[in-house]
């Protein structure tokens, strides 16, 4: 593990910000940013770039939810339903990375990035969204102001099994890999589950913070949790993800599905060309 020296804390705030603002963006947490970065760009063990991801994630969790309170993104009782089985998922992973090899854990993040990036592409033109404001959205589903289309959109919650099988895997490859499990629910919400894009990263965001914090509490027990570069880390990612609630709404959909297709098929392919040198 390298030496956290006052430059590499510099680098580590920088990549927390760009992890932060692309994270917010998404819904994602950054972590699937910092992850790989921290790990091939900057040698940290994959166990210890968790930890400090995970760290970051909260982070990123707790703008977000600031950041979107009153818009009506954030589906609170869908969000929490979830949550449920996410935590059981994030609990489990906390525990059983310690136990699964450094390079089967790279070859795991490179797969399930891949897989979803290609999901992602092939919905991009799809919006989950009924024009009709009138129209009851059920128990699960919800209503908010599209500042895209300049109208109030609403859509309905479909294949909740499917959702809640997802957010358990979400939450144990989220503590293995310490990403958020955002990049695993987000489109699978979106692509499968009826949630528009802007409404799933938005519960999404509400929800990582949750995940992210019963792996994170296992790495720190077992000392992979290094302090300095967390804090470094944290910090890049508040800043960040500042600059990413504001630049959101201006953004749209298609394109914020293009850039989450594009990154995660990125790092798929840098973590399967460099994981396990």
């Amino acid at each position: 593990m390298p030496a956290v020296t006052p430059t590499l804390a510099l680098i580590i705030f920088a990549a927390g910000a760009v992890a932060g603002s692309t994270g917010a963006l998404l819904g994602l947490g950054g972590g699937i940013f910092l992850v790989p970065f921290l790990n091939l760009g900057l040698g940290f063990p994959i166990a210890m770039a968790a930890a400090i991801s995970l760290t970051t994630v909260i982070a990123t969790s707790s703008s977000v939810t600031a950041g979107r309170a009153g818009m009506n993104l954030m589906n609170f009782r869908f969000g929490m339903l979830l949550e449920v089985a996410t935590a059981a998922g994030s609990v489990l992973g906390g525990i059983t990375a310690q136990l699964v090899a450094q390079t089967t854990l790279q070859r795991l993040f490179a797969f399930v990035t891949g897989a979803v990036a290609v999901v992602t592409i092939a919905r991009s033109t799809q919006r989950n969204v009924i024009t009709d404001p009138r129209v009851d959205p059920g128990r699960l589903g919800g209503r908010f102001f599209d500042a895209e289309t300049g109208a109030t959109v609403v859509y309905r919650i479909r294949r909740l099994p499917l959702a809640v099988v997802v957010s358990f895997i979400a939450g144990n490859v989220s503590s293995l890999l310490g990403i958020g499990g955002g990049f695993m629910k987000v489109p699978v919400l979106n692509a499968w589950c009826g949630m528009p894009l802007r409404a799933a990263a938005a519960t999404s965001a509400f929800m990582i913070g949750v995940t992210a914090t019963g792996g994170a509490i296992i790495y720190y027990g077992n000392g992979q949790l290094q302090p300095v570069a967390a804090a470094a880390a944290i910090l890049g990612v508040q800043a960040g993800s500042w600059l990413g609630l504001r630049a959101s709404p201006n953004i749209p959909v298609r394109v914020l599905k293009l850039l989450l297709a594009a990154v995660l098929g990125s790092i798929s392919l840098l973590m399967l060309t460099r994981g396990g040198r």
